[in-house]
């Protein structure tokens, strides 16, 4: 019998109470037309009804491809678990996602895990083992002496347990069964064998399906076409048809956001570096290019969300990649595509130019194994403490992603951001900075609003970390933040201690930082 049917019989076998998983991340990998036929079946029928969705990765980008805005419903969503939330407004109309509505207004049960947590976890659920054991996360946000993970009042089970283990504290992640799961694929064929080739990301599919499988639930696959039984090598098929119940076909659907046939995202490809996006002018452009002269050849460099993701597009635009350079360079993402050219904005997350791919829970086999040496990553807040917040700060509510499992693994970790936010608004003129409009929000704050990391605790243990601004350059020491680096064109106390919310350290020599970075 063929497995093959349309979204909304797929939709259909959904029942009220069920725990629903997706793969996604961001635009990548997100089966968009089979969670807009649920959506849609609940609009016309009220039902399903009070359904708790697992959420590995934040699917979806609110805009061209909803993914999980197209579920976020009051009524048809409960509870939702998810490694991170797509938070932008819509660049046009300026709506906030939907689900982000639901959060904000504590409509629903709403909890953040990391992403590592969210792999990991899964594959206990595919082994039908009791829960998942990790000492990453401990006296952060996820822990729960401190929140965990909780980010609706509505949510008031506590999901991570913090356990005693041969004298020592670990968080402990109970398992639940799945009982419907949804996974992005290129092809299928009639029996449901899954081949991925026009997919930048595998992300969590195969774990996300064995989960479903050993839980006696149903697998729906979103494919782009049918190919015939046995047309493909089996080492293609990434998922066997054994694993997949229903197949929807979805020929139209974007592979990620603005992107819809592109051989770069898939393998290496000529001219690489000439088809990379080029950085608009202004403070982040600078972070960037501050952040490149950390990245050395050779190493393995795992790059977060955010101004970090920008300083390999520097590094092109500023000629550091020409001449074949590129493939000095090993970079990745907490989402499994090394070599290339790691993108920023929505394409983040892939590579450009990759020159292989693993999945995504085997990545963070490798970033806990220590495999990624050198980490950038964003940052929100920092505090007087030396805690780092990228989960929750204002009206955003991102979750940590991959933030926590890189942060506590890298050996050499770069922090990059502006200074100030809210309005910041400065320009470059002679090899200066200089400040127009200082931001109305510092991001150096006493306390922070949610603790990630707690970067001076990894320093304790033999960490390297600095933190990167458009003006200024910090060490993080066991004792607190050292000045290091000035942009030219800066005052010292206007621009940078008085926009502190904490007593900083001055080094015994404060050096300028190098006037190219400034340059148009």
């Amino acid at each position: 019998m063929s497995k093959i049917c349309d979204a909304a019989d797929a939709a259909a076998l959904i029942k009220d109470h069920q725990s629903v998983a997706s793969t996604g991340v961001i635009g990548w990998s997100t089966p968009d037309a089979v969670l807009r036929a649920i959506g849609e079946r609940f609009e016309a029928t009220a039902a399903p009804r009070e359904l708790t969705f697992y959420f590995p990765v934040g699917t979806g980008d609110a805009v061209g491809i909803p993914g999980m805005d197209h579920v976020a419903k009051k009524g048809l969503m409960r509870r939702i678990v998810s490694g991170s939330y797509i938070n932008p407004r819509h660049p046009v109309t300026g709506a906030r996602p939907a689900l982000m509505d639901l959060i904000q207004n504590d409509l629903i049960e709403a909890y953040s895990w990391p992403i590592g947590a969210t792999m990991h976890w899964l594959r206990e659920v595919a082994r039908r083992s009791p829960g998942y054991l990790t000492r990453i996360g401990l006296d952060t946000y996820i822990d729960p002496r401190h929140g965990g993970g909780k980010f609706t009042s509505l949510a008031q089970d506590d999901l991570v347990e913090v356990v005693e283990f041969r004298g020592e504290e670990y968080l402990f992640y109970p398992t639940w069964p799945l009982d419907v799961g949804i996974v992005r694929a290129t092809a299928a064929d009639e029996q449901g064998n899954l081949s991925f080739e026009d997919q930048p990301l595998t992300s969590s599919a195969i774990a996300l399906a064995l989960a479903v499988k050993a839980s006696g639930g149903r697998v729906i696959a979103q494919v782009s076409k049918i190919v015939p039984r046995g047309s493909r090598p089996a080492h293609e098929v990434r998922i066997p048809g054994v694993l997949v119940d229903h197949v929807v076909v979805a020929p139209d659907d974007m592979v990620g956001t603005d992107v819809r046939d592109d051989p770069g995202y898939l393998r290496v490809v000529p001219d690489a570096v000439n088809h990379l996006p080029r950085l608009p002018a202004g403070p982040d452009k600078v972070v960037a290019r501050r952040v490149a002269q950390e990245i050395r050849p050779g190493e393995t460099a795992i790059f977060g969300f955010g101004a970090s993701s920008d300083a390999i597009l520097a590094m092109a635009e500023d000629g550091a990649l020409d001449d074949g350079r590129l493939d000095d360079y090993v970079f990745t993402t907490e989402h499994g595509p090394f070599g290339g050219a790691v993108m920023s904005g929505w394409q983040f997350s892939a590579n450009y130019a990759p020159e292989a791919l693993l999945d995504g829970a085997y990545q963070f086999d490798f970033i806990d194994g220590g495999g990624c040496t050198f980490a950038a990553l964003a940052f929100a807040q920092i505090d007087r403490a030396g805690n780092v917040n990228v989960s929750r700060f204002g009206t955003a509510n991102p979750g940590a992603g991959g933030f926590i499992d890189i942060a506590e693994n890298a050996r050499r970790l770069v922090f990059a951001g502006t200074l100030t936010t809210g309005g910041l608004d400065a320009g470059t003129e002679n090899g200066e900075l200089k400040i127009l409009r200082e931001g109305k929000v510092s991001k150096f704050v006493p306390e922070v609003d949610h603790v990630t990391y707690r970067i001076r605790d990894g320093v304790r243990r033999g960490q390297q970390a600095r933190v990167i601004t458009e003006r200024a350059v910090f060490d993080v020491t066991p004792d607190g933040l050292v000045l290091i680096e000035v942009a030219p064109g800066i005052d010292v106390r206007r621009d940078v201690l008085d926009q502190i919310g904490f007593p900083v350290q001055l080094a015994d020599e404060v050096t300028t930082m190098d006037a190219a970075l400034f340059r148009p």
